[in-house]
């Protein structure tokens, strides 16, 4: 039983120290697209304006938020209508003039797809 006990433990951490290696070698996220990040023209982004298939620009980047919607903790009736568009002023005043807080920002960045054509990054 020792020795079960003994090859666990040492399972176990070496486990934790290839995940802690391997962690230290992804980069974090900038904030900055890459210079190759696709141009999405406001014709393609409103043809995404279902909540199934739902796209918005968000302060110059395009979010593909389909997968989300159901996680939102407004209801979809609140969001949905901004699918397919630029909806920066709405995502920064939430309808009533209260910003998102900085974990929606975070949230936001990993839907990012692009950046609206014609704008800068």
């Amino acid at each position: 039983m020792r020795r079960l006990y003994v090859y666990a433990t040492g399972v176990f951490w070496l486990l934790v120290t290839t995940v802690a290696i391997v962690g230290h070698g992804v980069p974090e996220p900038t904030g900055h697209p890459p210079a190759s990040e696709r141009l999405i023209p406001l014709a393609e982004l409103a043809r995404h304006a279902r909540p199934d298939d739902c796209w918005m620009a968000i302060r110059g980047a395009v979010h593909d938020l389909g997968a989300y919607l159901p996680e939102h903790p407004s209801q979809p009736s609140v969001v949905v209508p901004w699918c397919g568009r630029e909806a920066t002023e709405a995502y920064e005043s939430k309808g009533r003039g209260r910003p998102h807080s900085p974990h929606a920002d975070e949230l936001l960045t990993r839907y990012r797809i692009g950046r609206l054509a014609g704008e800068q990054p």
